[in-house]
């Protein structure tokens, strides 16, 4: 039984809150957990870049943070002294702050995959009454990015048809242009056909939504426990 897109957007917005609240580096380890096992359900083809990118981007900030802040006394390695940085000392306070950071910026970008990958946005705007407009330009933004993604492979395969390498940052700079060619012409398209509709015309029709059930009412009861718990005890 699967949640329904509110309940989903609610539960995946209070576990990323819950990441950034919470003090106990055990408790962000859990969420992150849950979080990368539910990313796990989307396709391996879709996935696998914002895995890579979440987990380089989380790898670098536990890496880097030790040697960019001075704090705590209990020295695990002491180098070199750098001009301007000064003495490059890892600490086990450094070392708990930057693996916390790193696992609440892993945590936050697994809930936007997650979201990004298996919420149903026509359902999330069609649920969004009071605020449709806000949550159409929601779900349009969170939509260019597996689309930029999609047409980024599709180019790379036009341009190593015709014997042109895409290596390096040269060779992936070739693919700007008509990534930002196609995406205005993609925009401009839809605005079209959103003016067509009646888009922004008083009165307007909306399919039938089907109602909430026990687990969708637990799920939105459980991301305000969720909050709650990480601001007073996690």
């Amino acid at each position: 039984m699967r949640l329904g897109p509110v309940p989903a957007a609610l539960v995946l917005g209070a576990a990323a809150l819950a990441a950034l609240l919470a003090q106990r580096l055990a408790a962000v380890a859990v969420i992150a957990g849950v979080l990368l096992a539910v990313s796990l359900r989307a396709p391996a083809s879709r996935r696998r870049p914002y895995l890579v990118g979440i987990l380089g981007s989380g790898l670098g900030v536990l890496v880097l943070s030790p040697f960019l802040t001075a704090q705590g006394f209990h020295v695990l390695w002491s180098g070199p002294t750098v001009p301007v940085l000064g003495k490059l000392d890892v600490t086990e306070e450094e070392l708990s702050i930057a693996a916390l950071n790193a696992l609440r910026l892993v945590a936050v970008a697994l809930a936007f995959t997650v979201y990004a990958l298996l919420v149903d946005h026509d359902r999330l705007v069609s649920a969004a009454g009071f605020a449709r407009r806000s949550a159409l330009g929601v779900a349009l933004a969170t939509r260019l990015v597996p689309s930029l993604e999609r047409d980024g492979v599709g180019f790379a395969e036009a341009v190593r048809g015709r014997g042109v390498p895409v290596e390096g940052v040269r060779g992936h700079a070739r693919l700007v242009s008509p990534l930002v060619a196609g995406s205005l012409e993609r925009a401009t398209n839809l605005a079209e056909a959103m003016e067509v509709r009646g888009f922004g015309r008083p009165g307007h029709t909306k399919a039938p939504r089907p109602p909430w059930t026990r687990l969708d009412r637990a799920a939105a009861v459980a991301a305000g426990v969720l909050v709650l718990a990480a601001a007073l005890w996690l």
